[in-house]
């Protein structure tokens, strides 16, 4: 039977949120928390773009060491042959080529600049050049798929493959699906290109992670693998994107699918977490109370009647236990005499905190080289570093730099400053 598989889209699509951001080396870290996750494929960000390069340059490096175990690192591009072209130089293997497909998009996006046979031709010619440069899988995104006529996204999705195109991203941009029109989509579909379907549901209508189950459902019964993007902690453009755990849960633990489904990549959900935690630190976005999995109420109980059914027997009362995910009983927190390294850190500092890690420097010139390297991720980050970041820059200093590293280009008829 075919599997699902996980893409995650948080440092490219999650990114693009209004009002949050992240930075370069917090992007590294959601790469390490999700590899760590056990998830398929990281959708790390822009190659083609100027302050993404190093970057993303840094975080090849760190797969080619095994930083980030087998997830594959994958690169989003406009489906046009300028883009693949500025992306191919930072050495990048995997990419996902998007185009908008409907006829609103068409008409009111490009403004006839590009009509059908426009985006078929553009969307051909990209492929054509990633596929000759040597990219290892390339998807081809359909933007507003869901308002696409069926036999154009048939089309679309055949011209990619001949072209040398492997999976067809099906965006539900504006969130406009239903559980049952998606499944029933995906299976068509599925039937009509026979090559694997990525459900990518966004969540203006509250169902992104329906969708992207029962979508899922409609590739498999259509006789073809499933990939489901999501973000973490549901973030998003405008109501947000199928939200990673969620997903994971629902699989794992929803009626009838822990039979019926597949999920090809070994999920450690301890990790899960950490990494939520992590994200909502990151993007200074609280998770909600109520968020499955890991909001403060996923496991909380008042009413007379749940209290006394869960002390009973928490089956009584949880579909699945907080330890699997990662959750501890109690977190504590010094409220005594702390000490902290960040941007304006010295050596002394530096040295207790990593102490208390458990790390230990060679010689005076390497713990210099690492604490310069705090300081410059504590002032991109504006918050102090967690453990897992101080552990991480130890590990890998020389990828960190360039991480960290982002050149501004010059004014026209000047030069860089050296």
């Amino acid at each position: 039977m075919p599997r699902i598989y996980f893409i995650d889209v948080t440092n490219r699509d999650g990114v693009q949120t209004a009002r949050i951001s992240l930075s370069k080396f917090q992007k590294t870290m959601v790469n390490w928390y999700l590899a760590k996750l056990g998830i398929h494929q990281s959708e790390i960000g822009f190659p083609f773009t100027g302050h993404e390069t190093n970057y993303v340059e840094a975080n090849l490096e760190l797969a080619r060491k095994g930083a980030f175990g087998n997830m594959i690192l994958e690169g989003w591009c406009r489906a046009n042959a300028g883009d693949v072209r500025a992306a191919l130089p930072t050495g990048v293997e995997h990419l996902n080529l998007s185009i908008s497909t409907s006829d609103q998009m068409i008409k009111h996006k490009f403004n006839g600049k590009l009509d059908r046979d426009g985006v078929m031709k553009e969307m051909v010619e990209a492929v054509k050049i990633a596929k000759e440069a040597g990219i290892k899988t390339i998807g081809i995104n359909a933007e507003d798929a869901s308002r696409t006529d069926t036999q154009y996204l048939v089309e679309f999705a055949l011209a990619g493959k001949a072209a040398g195109a492997q999976r067809l991203r099906y965006c539900d941009t504006i969130g406009y699906e239903t559980p049952y029109s998606i499944r029933r989509r995906l299976e068509e579909l599925a039937q009509g290109i026979e090559m694997p379907l990525e459900l990518h549901c966004h969540n203006d209508l509250g169902m992104a992670v329906a969708n992207s189950i029962s979508g899922a459902r409609g590739a498999i019964e259509g006789g073809v693998d499933a990939y489901i993007n999501t973000c973490v902690n549901g973030i998003g453009e405008r109501a947000g994107q199928a939200d990673l755990l969620s997903c994971i849960l629902a699989l794992k633990f929803g009626k009838g699918y822990e039979r019926f489904y597949e999920i090809a990549d070994e999920i450690d959900l301890t990790v899960a977490w950490r990494l939520n935690n992590y994200v909502s630190r990151s993007f200074g976005v609280p998770i909600p109370i109520n968020q499955p999995g890991v909001g403060a109420n996923a496991f909380a109980h008042e009413a007379g009647i749940h209290a006394d059914g869960a002390l009973k027997d928490r089956h009584n009362y949880e579909l699945y236990d907080y330890e699997a995910i990662g959750r501890v009983e109690e977190v504590c927190e010094d409220t005594g005499r702390t000490i902290h390294v960040g941007e304006y850190s010295g050596m002394a500092a530096f040295k207790h905190v990593y102490g208390q890690l458990g790390i230990s420097f060679e010689d005076d010139d390497i713990a210099r080289y690492v604490l310069n390297l705090v300081q410059y991720a504590n002032a991109q980050n504006q918050i102090p570093l967690t453990s897992d970041e101080l552990r991480f820059i130890a590990m890998y200093p020389d990828e960190v730099r360039r991480v960290l590293t982002i050149t501004p280009p010059a004014a026209k008829g000047s030069e860089a400053p050296k």
